[in-house]
């Protein structure tokens, strides 16, 4: 575990909340955790945590449509109040769309 401020450098973007357990859609269908296997391979989306001083079209709070696999392994960071948050890299030409607010699941 990572504790205190993490940055990104030149314009390298950091996620979390990316979502890799079971889910369930708007309309109530329950579907299983499907990480790691051929059903899992689709886009995800991400909060934007932090972003280095040279990215111009993303900013801290933005959701992020990221193509699939274009991340790294997940490290848990703990900020200054103690909060505890799995954070990843993602590819900045693999990012497919971006939203003010958190998504609705499809």
């Amino acid at each position: 575990m990572i504790k205190g401020k993490v940055t990104p450098i030149r314009d390298h973007i950091l996620v979390a909340d990316m979502e890799f357990d079971s889910r369930t859609t708007k309309n109530g269908i329950f579907l299983l955790n499907d990480d790691g296997k051929d059903t899992g391979i689709r886009p995800r989306w991400g909060r934007v945590w932090a972003v280095g001083d040279e990215q111009k079209h993303l900013k801290v709070g933005n959701w992020v449509l990221v193509e699939h696999g274009r991340w790294t392994r997940g490290v848990k960071v703990e900020d200054e109040n103690g909060n505890e948050s799995v954070i990843r890299r993602i590819d900045n030409d693999c990012v497919m769309a971006v939203a003010d607010e958190r998504p609705s699941e499809f």
